[in-house]
């Protein structure tokens, strides 16, 4: 049986554009690979990272150029193709999707950087991989051409696999000044990856912590103004005509770091259905021996999976395409068109945890099986909505002091 979701089919913008045979391209080469993916979802939760080979074989469908610049032998497609693409792989693996969805999203980024630093990364290979630490927890001290680096980060998702790593610092002011944050990028053999990803969710990921213990020099042309990229006037807004490199940097990550819940959600409903259908319930209760199909708190929980799949996907959909509408219009996004979108990305991350939460009570005792998608799903959903980007609680007071006229507490 078909799901709904996919008989909506609901494809983006983009492939109704010039750009729609290499999105069809590309989404068919996701749609290959996911079964491969699935395959490896137990073993890559066990090496606790996406494999170099899987990694190699994203990289040779070109799937991870799907929003690099044109000139840097990209697809420049939309931030919706690339949700898209990411939701495809990551219903056979969340961590695998995870990992694909924000290192070619590091792409989009690395578009808003100046035009030298996109050529040393991408210069010599179009196919060099960029992992993000945002949080900056880095220290930068301003030197002649640049900075030194150093410090410790976090969550250094698809480290394992990247050739370059964008790194967030404050920059070091002097007394008085304001604080001023950055993202630096460093080629990887200048930091340390730092085993630490030993998680419940997400255990596939390899979000390691990254280490510069001997300040590195950065050259400035390497950097970009955490500021510049939120409010749509960085280095690379004006080098590519795209405007994708113009939409504000809040408002086109966490949909991807929100998608990863829904993909798995797709994933655990889909195994569901394929094994609910002949099983009976064992034991000695009331309905013992009974088709768990027949259960009408099974189907229910089972309804509520799909229609929060199609909810959240909907939702992430729209707001992916009015930011870029927006910004394709010239409009400067004003406080409230920010967090009502950022409301968006979490709630999207909110209806897929109540869902899998339902949908986990009824699959019964199989589901405690670490082979079962539907408990590696659980496990996953929850821990996406651990991140503070798209973290009901703490998203939903920001645009909620919004509406009641007080000063917004967050980032937009």
């Amino acid at each position: 049986m078909t799901p709904t979701s996919e008989v909506l089919d609901r494809r983006p913008a983009a492939a109704a554009t010039a750009d729609s045979g290499v999105f069809d391209r590309l989404l068919d080469a996701a749609t290959q690979l996911r079964p491969l993916v699935a395959a490896r979802a137990r073993t890559t939760e066990q090496e606790r990272r996406v494999s170099a080979a899987v990694t190699q074989q994203l990289k040779e469908a070109g799937l991870y150029r799907a929003v690099q610049p044109r000139r840097f032998g990209g697809h420049e497609l939309s931030l919706e193709a690339l949700r898209r693409l990411a939701f495809e792989i990551g219903r056979g693996c969340t961590s695998t999707g995870w990992c694909y969805g924000l290192s070619a999203a590091a792409s989009w980024v690395l578009g808003m950087f100046p035009e030298q630093a996109q050529e040393d990364v991408w210069g010599d290979s179009p196919d060099a991989l960029v992992a993000s630490c945002i949080a900056p927890t880095g220290k930068a001290v301003p030197a002649d051409g640049g900075f030194y680096l150093k410090g410790r980060w976090s969550f250094g998702s698809n480290s394992d696999n990247a050739q370059w790593l964008s790194l967030g610092a404050m920059v070091e002011q002097e007394a008085g000044a304001a604080p001023r944050a950055l993202f630096l990028l460093v080629p990887a053999q200048s930091v340390r990856i730092v085993d630490t990803w030993f998680t419940v969710g997400l255990a596939g990921t390899g979000s390691k912590d990254i280490a510069i213990d001997d300040a590195v020099f950065v050259p400035a042309h390497r950097t970009v103004a955490f500021a510049d990229v939120l409010d749509q006037r960085s280095p690379g807004a004006g080098l590519h005509e795209a405007s994708l490199y113009r939409v504000p940097f809040l408002s086109g990550f966490p949909p991807l770091l929100a998608n990863p819940a829904v993909s798995a959600l797709r994933g655990a409903l889909d195994e569901f259905v394929e094994t609910i259908g002949a099983r009976a319930t064992r034991g000695a209760f009331a309905g013992g021996g009974a088709p768990m199909a027949q259960f009408g708190h099974v189907q229910s929980a089972l309804a509520q999976g799909e229609a929060a799949v199609d909810a959240a996907q909907l939702i992430l959909q729209r707001d992916l395409q009015q930011v870029e509408e927006w910004v394709r219009n010239g409009e400067q996004l004003s406080t409230a068109q920010r967090i009502t979108v950022r409301r968006g990305h979490a709630y999207a991350v909110r209806l897929c945890v109540e869902a899998i939460n339902a949908l986990y009570d009824v699959v019964g005792g199989t589901g405690i099986q670490l082979d079962s998608g539907i408990q590696r799903a659980w496990r996953d959903i929850n821990a996406v909505a651990h991140h503070i980007s798209v973290n009901w609680p703490a998203v939903s007071t920001m645009y909620g002091q919004m509406r009641l006229g007080l000063p917004p507490r967050g980032q937009y």
